[in-house]
């Protein structure tokens, strides 16, 4: 079978060097084009030195993308950058993958609101796929432009959809709380991610107000259709890359999926009955939960439903997203947590995962990667 030609238009950034490295193993493609603007001549290897050997391939300006053959590109391009391409490439014969939140949200009305910034290219909203194949893998098998997701949404709303398609938690008060590694800020040099700033620190940001907040809640309603604001609180970790999520809801009643122990809260029984039925219905109800999570993820080779909570090196430098949960009889709360690599489950990983789907190879080709640890 012939490879696949693809295009990789800003490769000197994080996601950037991480595409190029799962494509280079990559059985089914051939990278055809690397593009950066500002290191247009240079090796890519002079630019990530790792690489020397591997991919010595020449950076070319974007330009350069109008007399080369391509069968899909990826536009590893920031926010408010990759609609100019999108816009640019718009009729080509090439399908897109786009990292960036330019096309990921219901409308360009919603983007300007979130993202504060005008949208020149409104019209890509009706070609664009939102790019998780755990939920949409039908729609971007044919998609002409996929928005592949960003890094706090992938985690946040793989651990929660199994519950909110089940209508099995109540659709308000939800709590998504996720911790995510320095490489989250990009590549480029700024207060955010000096060392000074994060080793030995860890703080909460975006608060009420991070632009993943309308991402997570969009495709949350698209699964559910009635579910009320979400509350989501990014923090920045000490760390490379990764990102842990942790996901508060409290049960549906009406959904009957829990039947909460009553002897929990029945007068007249010993302490040691009372604890007894307390522990059953706990386990009872982290058995129906990890059911119904092994039935929803069954033929999604990427998600493991774990025993015990995640770690981040469980995933690093992987495709996989580990998901834990668990029921608080105590609390009456339902607990999720997920980890993923915000690089490449987050970002560069997907979007692989999500060309694959596109070319109808299997979903796992090139994506085998075993995750490094410690």
């Amino acid at each position: 079978m012939q490879k696949k030609k693809i295009g990789v238009i800003g490769a000197t950034g994080y996601t950037g060097s991480e595409i190029v490295r799962i494509l280079s193993q990559h059985p089914g493609v051939e990278i055809a084009l690397i593009t950066s603007e500002s290191r247009a001549g240079e090796k890519f290897s002079d630019v990530h030195p790792f690489f020397q050997g591997i991919v010595d391939d020449l950076l070319y300006t974007a330009d350069k993308v109008d007399d080369t053959e391509l069968d899909l590109v990826f536009l590893a391009l920031p926010h408010g950058v990759s609609m100019d391409y999108v816009k640019r490439f718009a009729g080509r014969d090439f399908r897109i993958v786009d990292f960036s939140g330019d096309f990921r949200l219901k409308n360009p009305k919603v983007y300007e609101q979130w993202y504060s910034k005008k949208h020149i290219f409104p019209e890509g909203f009706r070609d664009a796929v939102y790019g998780l194949p755990e939920l949409y893998a039908d729609k971007i098998r044919d998609a002409k432009l996929v928005a592949n997701p960003g890094c706090f949404p992938t985690g946040a709303i793989l651990s929660i959809a199994p519950l909110v398609r089940a209508g099995a938690i109540k659709t308000e008060g939800i709590i998504i709380d996720s911790k995510t590694g320095v490489t989250g800020a990009g590549i480029k040099a700024s207060a955010v991610n000096m060392f000074s700033n994060v080793n030995d620190n860890f703080k909460a940001y975006g608060i009420k107000t991070h632009r993943h907040t309308i991402e997570i809640q969009n495709i949350l309603d698209d699964v559910d259709g009635s579910l009320a604001p979400v509350q989501f609180t990014p923090h920045l970790l000490p760390v490379d890359r990764g990102i842990l999520t942790t996901v508060y809801a409290r049960p549906a009643e009406e959904a009957g999926w829990l039947d909460v122990a009553s002897g929990s809260k029945a007068t007249g029984s010993t302490e040691a009955a009372t604890a007894a039925k307390v522990v059953a219905s706990m386990d009872s109800g982290k058995k129906r939960l990890e059911d119904m999570y092994r039935d929803f993820y069954d033929d999604k080779p990427f998600v493991r439903i774990c025993e015990k909570p995640p770690t981040l090196k469980d995933v690093r430098a992987s495709n996989y997203c580990n998901i834990f949960v668990d029921y608080d009889d105590r609390t009456g709360n339902v607990i999720v947590i997920s980890a993923i690599d915000n690089l490449v489950k987050g970002a560069a990983g997907l979007a692989v995962q999500n060309m694959n789907v596109m070319f109808g190879f299997d979903e796992t080709t090139g994506l085998g990667h075993v995750p490094v640890n410690p």
